[in-house]
């Protein structure tokens, strides 16, 4: 049986080529997302069979994870992966950002990981095998300007996997975070119109990282937060 990988955003740029990775390798996808029309015209014509649709979770919602990872097993039996690829951006200067962006930004990006982790971790963990990745950023390392928000929330992420990893190693499962630089994506070239594109990297190499971190193949990996910047 294939393996069976959660992909949260999946209608999203990064998701859906997170997806479409998966299916490629042959494996078996619950795609997850607040949107459902686009989601069951992305699962229709991706390869395989018995891919899965989760439409309408609110990932800020910790019962609304526990309900999803519920709805996996009780169809499958196991819960493999998840690549949870969902979060937000936004930037404003010391006397723009106030109390609300900091909320708004740990809401999108900490603690929808935090809700989607502990619900899968709890199902993962008597299998005794399984891997966790989560999307970070390089601001999480080390934050320009106008990102204060942005980046202490995304540093939140990384220091939850860096934690979550050495607690769950005597389990068998395993937690990574994958660190972008700028996605190529049409929103962001929109945002910076005169920005050079060259260097920023593919949805699609995002993708495979995250399809190799959840594979066999990554067996000995856990706790690392991996670069993955493209030329820029």
């Amino acid at each position: 049986m294939a393996d069976i990988t959660l992909v949260t955003g999946a209608a999203g740029n990064l998701g859906r080529a997170v997806v479409a990775a998966l299916a490629a390798r042959g494996g078996t996808v619950v795609a997850l997302d607040r949107v459902s029309a686009p989601l069951e015209a992305m699962v229709a014509g991706l390869p395989g069979s018995g891919h899965m649709v989760l439409a309408g979770v609110d990932l800020g919602d910790g019962p609304a994870c526990e309900a999803a990872v519920a709805a996996v097993m009780a169809r499958f039996g196991r819960l493999d992966g998840v690549v949870h690829t969902v979060g937000g951006f936004d930037m404003a200067s010391i006397g723009d950002g106030g109390a609300e962006l900091f909320e708004r930004m740990f809401r999108l990006n900490l603690m929808t990981t935090v809700n989607l982790f502990r619900a899968a971790i709890a199902a993962m963990r008597p299998q005794g095998s399984g891997s966790l990745v989560a999307i970070g950023a390089m601001a999480g390392l080390k934050a320009p300007a106008q990102l204060a928000a942005y980046s202490a929330s995304k540093s939140g992420v990384l220091r939850l996997v860096e934690a979550y990893a050495e607690e769950l190693k005597p389990s068998g499962l395993r937690m990574n975070a994958i660190l972008p630089g700028t996605i190529d994506t049409p929103q962001n070239r929109a945002a910076m119109p005169g920005a050079d594109t060259s260097g920023w990297v593919q949805p699609a190499q995002l993708a495979e990282a995250a399809a190799f971190l959840v594979s066999p193949a990554a067996s000995g990996i856990t706790g690392v937060l991996l670069p993955v910047t493209g030329r820029g």
